[in-house]
């Protein structure tokens, strides 16, 4: 039999995208023909990714208008490749917090999963627009908090899903606004589909934290404030899907406190 963690770790590391698909394909199906035995776990600055896109600072990112075919077609790029390394941050997940619950790591396998789900939807959409991943410039900013959070499941879970990812939550609402008014509306229902995985996405992210709070009787609000200083975690932008970010777990009060911090920026 082959070891779960060790194919979570050769599934990140792939380069080759087809090939990486298909093992997390397999995976995902058969992984109660798997161990979960403990294996030796490394650091990873950069997971397996083909040569293009280019990556570039997120500063050199050009901007372009959604009203043009080159600018539509960057827009669902850069939605492309946020599936992308999310699919690679969900299976870092389940690779590297080995001393977690194995229902941990199929929470999170299942997470990368529909990932991969959201990159062929977007990435057959993009097709249709005489597009394919790679025909642009990307940058590695998400990649970059999963690093620095290696070390410790709950910083992890405190600062991708609940920070990362649920401004993935927030950004989603606008961006079905922006396809709206170009008449996308393949790209609408696709978006709409993703919104509600996303949301659950960021609620595991919060069940783990609340429940890694409570094992090591920490205050999550104080804890997640903290965290966000320490760590100097992307600052977090009203406006805020509130109705998302409930569903996904967060309380009222937080989100209050949360849009006040931001004012106060």
């Amino acid at each position: 039999m082959y070891n779960f963690y060790s194919t979570c770790l050769d599934i990140l590391l792939c380069d080759d995208t087809e090939s990486k698909f298909n093992q997390l394909r397999y995976l995902y199906h058969h992984y109660d023909e798997y161990t979960f035995d403990k294996t030796t776990i490394i650091s990873i600055p950069v997971p397996g990714r083909p040569v293009y896109p280019k990556l570039i600072s997120p500063l050199d990112v050009p901007k372009r208008k959604i009203h043009t075919k080159d600018g539509l077609a960057s827009l669902y790029h850069a939605l492309i490749h946020i599936e992308f390394n999310a699919i690679n941050l969900a299976l870092d997940a389940c690779y590297r917090f080995q001393e977690m619950p194995k229902e941990f790591s199929l929470d999170w396998l299942n997470v990368a999963y529909e990932e991969l789900s959201h990159f062929i939807l977007l990435d057959k959409h993009l097709n249709t627009l005489g597009y394919q991943y790679g025909d642009f410039e990307a940058h590695n900013g998400l990649w970059d908090m999963v690093h620095k959070t290696e070390h410790d499941p709950l910083i992890r879970m405190a600062l991708v899903p609940r920070v990362l990812e649920a401004r993935g939550v927030d950004a989603i609402p606008d961006i079905i606004n922006k396809l709206s008014k170009v008449n996308d509306y393949v790209g609408i229902n696709i978006l709409n589909i993703i919104a509600e995985d996303e949301i659950k996405h960021v609620q595991i992210g919060n069940k783990w934290y609340q429940q890694l709070c409570k094992l090591n009787s920490l205050d999550p609000m104080v804890t997640f404030f903290n965290l966000l200083e320490k760590y100097e975690a992307p600052k977090i932008r009203g406006a805020f899907n509130r109705h998302g970010r409930i569903k996904a777990g967060f309380s009222e009060y937080e989100l209050d406190l949360l849009l006040q911090r931001t004012q106060n920026e």
